[in-house]
């Protein structure tokens, strides 16, 4: 049995072939020196899927360091989306080395694809399809699938095409199964195809329309209605997962990461969290500038500073949620720019209530606490809880309404409304809630405390 923790690694074709994909990932990761012995001991096709799971920089350097015969071995069988994936990412010169192994097809479709925007449904392309005429019969399309099934991962629905290539349906292949083998596939069908994808259909869009068809593939067309290629529902649910990971990263304010944690260099992984929270801690400052410019309100009503970490916490706190229900609304779908002005409506009445329920909670306590002699709040004590109370109704408001708008103008202006994170909205609410904060309590005790 392998042990994580042994210093020597004894390396052999029966060891290292008889492990799990799981185990071979562990061993590579506490061996990295070790990686391309194991790759070369490796069967293809496993070899291939533990590839695919590796971090790019260990990716890198097994095709940087293995043989010429092995690089094109390796490249050739890595399916067409795990091939683009790694090559969009290695430095220009190593990717034209590795170019010239794929085959002449192989190579023109890659080249293609690497031409296509970042984020745009020709990354994610299949080449591989079933397509047939519309004049075929249902045995000519069976003969068909049964020669052409082992080029394609994907037959649950075949497209058909007519003579320039230009797409005019699409039939799941079961309804080939249950007619006569002599019947017409113009026979079969119905109306024109479900849903298409086009070829510049950024990868939001095409998550919009995967989720509105229950299909496990999707066919991409370019503006002619040429058939390109497929985008499979396991692409989409790649792109969601991955748009996950960088959407919590920002959320939490910081630069995504570009591999795992525990894989990233400690100075890049320094360098990433360093810049927003520099930032932040600059915004913070002015709540320093804040509390300077009312201090001569605390010296005379020292009570009134046991309460700003209630107060502001509380605002916080409602602008975080408010801002992650707006991302996520937005990264579904659900909400648009064009829709400020509903969300901003709900969220001051949500905010008002909200508000009210924490102040009234805040003044019960204060009230509790006075009366049953834990704390002496002064003479003055239903003053200081009705400040209490009112000061949350504002700040909670504040809170929720800044969470909530902030990602629409982030959009506005062509951000990533994920970047308008839970720490930047709690730092603008922490310096807009103690001057309501203040000022409430300037207004309320004013002739009293103050």
């Amino acid at each position: 049995m392998f042990n994580e923790h042994q210093d020597d690694l004894i390396i052999n074709d029966k060891f290292i072939n008889d492990q799990t994909i799981s185990s071979l990932i562990r061993i590579i990761h506490h061996h990295p020196n070790d990686v391309i012995k194991i790759f070369n001991l490796l069967k293809l096709c496993k070899a291939i899927s533990v590839f695919n799971r590796l971090d790019f920089s260990i990716k890198k350097k097994i095709i940087e360091e293995s043989t010429s015969i092995k690089k094109k071995e390796f490249i050739n069988n890595l399916s067409v989306e795990d091939r683009l994936s790694f090559l969009e990412k290695i430095p220009k010169n190593l990717l034209k080395d590795l170019i010239k192994y794929l085959n002449s097809e192989d190579k023109r479709k890659t080249l293609v694809s690497l031409g296509y925007p970042e984020n745009s449904i020709g990354r994610l392309m299949i080449p591989y399809y079933l397509a047939i005429k519309e004049t075929w019969s249902v045995k000519e399309v069976l003969d068909y699938i049964r020669k052409e099934v082992k080029n394609s991962d994907v037959i649950e629905i075949v497209y058909i095409v007519d003579q320039k290539g230009k797409l005019v349906n699409d039939i799941k292949i079961r309804e080939f199964l249950l007619v006569d083998p002599n019947t017409k596939v113009s026979d079969l069908m119905d109306s024109q195809y479900t849903a298409a994808l086009n070829l510049t259909d950024t990868e939001e869009e095409a998550t919009k329309i995967f989720s509105m068809n229950n299909r496990v593939s999707l066919p991409v067309i370019d503006d002619q209605n040429f058939l390109l290629g497929i985008v499979t529902v396991d692409d989409i649910l790649w792109v969601l997962n991955e748009n996950y990971r960088e959407d919590i990263q920002k959320i939490g304010g910081m630069e995504t990461l570009n591999q795992s944690y525990l894989n990233e260099p400690l100075y890049r992984l320094i360098k990433k969290r360093a810049g927003w929270l520099i930032l932040l801690f600059i915004g913070e400052m002015l709540t320093t500038t804040v509390m300077q410019e009312f201090s001569s309100v605390i010296e005379k009503a020292v009570v009134l500073a046991l309460f700003i970490p209630l107060v502001v916490s509380s605002g916080g706190n409602s602008g975080s949620q408010a801002a992650s229900l707006i991302i996520q609304a937005m990264a579904l779908g659900e909400v648009e720019i064009k829709d400020w002005w509903r969300v901003m409506r709900r969220e001051i009445i949500c905010g008002f209530f909200l508000g009210s329920i924490l102040g009234l909670t805040g003044f019960i306590r204060v009230i509790a606490w006075h009366k049953i002699n834990f704390f002496n709040y002064g003479p003055h004590w239903i003053l200081v809880g009705l400040t209490v109370f009112l000061s949350l109704i504002g700040v909670v408001l504040w809170g929720t309404l800044s969470g909530s708008m902030l990602p629409f103008i982030i959009k506005k202006f062509r951000g990533d409304p994920a970047s308008s994170s839970a720490p930047f909205v709690a730092t603008l609410v922490d310096v807009i809630g103690l001057i309501i904060y203040f000022s409430m309590s300037y207004i309320l005790l004013r002739g009293t405390l103050l």
